[in-house]
């Protein structure tokens, strides 16, 4: 039996892994000033980098319709799937789960199972990731959301913001955090915790919180062998030696993506954030296979 695995935008795979593994992806839709599109197709995130640049200008985001949902789950059954997995960014920051299960609903949901992971950003495309690569060993359709689901659950996706104003603007942070947060001059570490960003820990200074970033990042990995995403927005110089330090410090890193964040996601954390999403690196779930040590 032949599984597919679909997700949305906001999973930030790298392209050849996309491709790779035939995973396909519904984008959201990104509202600028006088225009909006598809993420990563009509809107990229120097798009709205440069936009949030401006003083008063407002990014706003929407999830894809359940139309999107069916004609891709369509789309995935007549180039040859059985069933369906999909996989999407956390309902406490999103409706796009919701618009899968319409969608699902319409296909028929013995054939679609939609997943949330709870999650954003890599930490829903590790999750991503675990689907597909379960999928390819012929597993079924449960077997391939059960990797979705455990490896969502094990991730741990932190970041860090110049601002926490775009958060809360966009209902994703609470206000009296941020207006702490901006009265105190505080950088907060924030996490994923149950679906919802909340802040880890709060430091003076944008360097500390950097640090911490790592060591909350290289405190999470232990010493179990783990694949790593480091996030940014407009910040590439800040990833690349996060990216840096986590290679040095992580013997057992198996592998390590390095991407800037799209619209939907950069549109509520600004210019200037960084992340890092640490995932136990993918088991076959029956047979496991030996993977080469990283050499990135």
């Amino acid at each position: 039996m032949s599984v597919t695995v679909i997700t949305d935008s906001t999973a930030y795979l790298p392209e050849e892994l996309v491709d790779g593994y035939g995973i396909h992806v519904v984008p959201l839709y990104v509202v600028l000033a006088g225009r909006s599109g598809r993420e990563g197709q009509d809107i990229g995130p120097g798009d709205v980098a440069r936009a949030l640049s401006v003083r008063g200008q407002r990014v706003s985001t929407s999830r894809p319709t359940p139309g999107d949902f069916v004609a891709a789950y369509r789309q995935a059954l007549e180039a040859g799937a059985d069933q369906l997995v999909s996989v999407h960014l956390s309902a406490e920051l999103s409706g796009t789960s919701d618009a899968a299960r319409l969608a699902a609903s319409q296909i028929g949901e013995h054939i679609v199972t939609v997943v949330d992971s709870r999650t954003a950003a890599m930490g829903t495309g590790f999750a991503v990731l675990a689907a597909a690569r379960t999928a390819a060993t012929g597993a079924g359709a449960h077997t391939v959301a059960r990797s979705a689901r455990e490896t969502a659950a094990a991730t741990c996706t932190l970041f860090v913001v110049d601002t926490l104003e775009h958060l809360r603007r966009g209902g994703r942070i609470g206000s009296a955090a941020a207006v702490l947060g901006s009265a105190l001059a505080v950088k907060p570490v924030l996490h994923m915790h149950e679906g919802r960003v909340v802040p880890l820990e709060k430091v003076r200074t944008t360097a500390r919180a950097l640090h911490r970033l790592v060591q909350r990042a290289v405190e999470a990995a232990g010493e179990e062998s783990v694949s790593i995403a480091v996030h940014h927005l407009a910040a590439p110089e800040r990833a690349e030696r996060l990216a840096a330090d986590l290679r040095e410090r992580l013997p057992a890193l198996r592998e390590l993506h390095v991407s800037e964040l799209g619209a939907a996601i950069g549109a509520h954390v600004g210019p200037g954030a960084v992340g890092v999403v640490v995932a136990p690196f993918w088991r076959d779930p029956v047979e496991p296979i030996e993977v080469p040590p990283y050499e990135g």
